[in-house]
């Protein structure tokens, strides 16, 4: 009611020509969802008519064969038969009702072209792999997708180029095998509503451009270089260690370094024979070195 008393009708609650109109569609498509069964029916009587009357000809166009890895998905008038795919061995079809669909179980690996992919540190790299993939829903294949094959491979790039451009370069050279699960994983998501499962996913090769290579390979050796310095002074410095603490031994024994002095003469002696050497005392240099002190 409004304000003067009139009645307002609800525009929310459907009116009696929509309730009409409704009840005639629901009307119509159950009376031709009747019809649609009782021609299916009498198409699929006349079928097994055919067959029985041309028997045993008819066996050659029934009897249809699948091999241990391929399954058969059969339609009959335009839908899916129950049960699922058929196979394998041997199974039955009606001519002019059914139609069936070979589906190969067995992996596929397949080569991706290089893709020319564009770093996150802006480098631009071209890179190929393999993808091996097999069907393990032989239904879900054919009835939903057109071309199960082209659609993974297709899939398979456009997932390489989208992962690989979110990465570094060292990334993309360091870590082949988290990029390829990730990958992996990515394919898996997308095309499992298409009955296909992907089992493994592989970085073959990673090019780079002709400057990106020769200044990674001057980088490379610069720090090579840069290593060897550090190693070579750290060797100085341990060796001098060494011989200073050597040194002070010597210096707090002179029959010690005498003897030491002794050994270096049998050594050099057994090296070359025709070297004649005259052992000089030190207490010899040491007064000379005196001498000279006092003047």
């Amino acid at each position: 009611m409004d304000h003067n008393g009139n009645r307002v009708r609800d525009s929310s609650q459907p009116s009696q020509v929509q309730l009409r109109d409704q009840s005639d569609e629901d009307s119509d498509n159950d009376g031709s969802s009747v019809c649609s069964r009782c021609c299916s029916f009498l198409l699929f009587v006349m079928s097994i008519l055919l067959v029985i009357i041309l028997f045993p000809f008819s066996m050659l166009f029934t009897v249809k064969v699948v091999q241990q890895y391929e399954r058969a998905v059969i339609f009959r008038l335009g839908k899916l038969l129950s049960g699922g795919a058929k196979g394998p061995g041997l199974f039955f079809i009606l001519p002019g009702v059914d139609e069936y669909t070979k589906v190969d179980l067995r992996t596929v690996s397949y080569n991706i072209p290089p893709q020319e992919v564009l770093t996150r540190d802006s480098v631009t790299i071209a890179v190929d792999a393999v993808v091996f993939y097999r069907v393990n829903n032989a239904t879900d294949s054919v009835n939903n997708v057109t071309d199960v094959k082209s659609s993974t491979q297709l899939l398979a790039q456009t997932t390489l180029r989208n992962i690989l451009g979110t990465k570094s370069l060292s990334q993309i050279l360091t870590e082949r095998d988290s990029i390829s699960h990730a990958i992996q994983e990515h394919l898996e998501e997308a095309s499992r509503r298409w009955g296909v499962m992907v089992e493994r996913v592989e970085i073959k090769d990673v090019s780079l451009p002709q400057s990106m290579q020769r200044s990674m390979a001057a980088e490379a050796e610069a720090t090579r270089n840069a290593k060897a310095k550090i190693i070579a002074a750290e060797g100085e410095e341990q060796a001098s260690l060494s011989l200073k603490n050597a040194a002070d031994i010597l210096s707090k024994s002179p029959a010690a370094l005498q003897i030491r002095y002794l050994q270096s003469l049998c050594s050099v002696a057994e090296e070359k024979n025709s070297t004649i050497i005259f052992p000089l005392p030190m207490e010899f240099m040491s007064a000379f070195t005196h001498m000279k002190h006092q003047q």
